[in-house]
């Protein structure tokens, strides 16, 4: 009996500290941030090549009208990395761009009128071992 009086005491007391919350609650936040931050601006990456031999990570960011992205870009080969944004804009038209690098590298861009952005990193060419395509912005 005295356990039974011990065990409901300290429930009682964890709940009226707020320490109890049910488990649905919890995840709630948790799956909704998540979500969120999928579609948020901000740091992005570390996106792998398909053969894992080059990545990218950056920043994108809305400023004046216009998104800007500064990306940093790493590959160890003699072979270069390749990044690719592919952009939507407003109007419905799209574009490409890439930047091809050897090592260790950075560059920033930005343009006006983005709705949606894209990027995927690839080595040893423009279009060879390519990883998988992320929504950035």
């Amino acid at each position: 009996m005295r356990k039974v009086f011990a065990a409901t005491a300290l429930a009682g007391s964890i709940a009226l500290t707020g320490l109890a919350v049910a488990p649905a609650a919890q995840a709630a936040p948790a799956s909704a941030g998540a979500t969120r931050a999928g579609a948020s601006l901000g740091g992005w990456g570390t996106y792998h090549s398909g053969n894992q031999k080059a990545y990218t990570f950056g920043k994108t960011f809305r400023s004046g009208g216009r998104v800007h992205t500064h990306w940093h870009g790493k590959e160890f080969s003699p072979r270069k990395g390749y990044v690719w944004f592919r952009y939507e804009f407003k109007n419905g038209g799209t574009g490409k761009r890439f930047y091809g690098w050897n090592g260790s590298y950075q560059h920033k861009w930005s343009i006006k009128g983005i709705k949606k952005l894209y990027t995927y990193t690839c080595w040893g060419g423009k279009a060879t071992f390519c990883g998988p395509s992320h929504r950035i912005y």
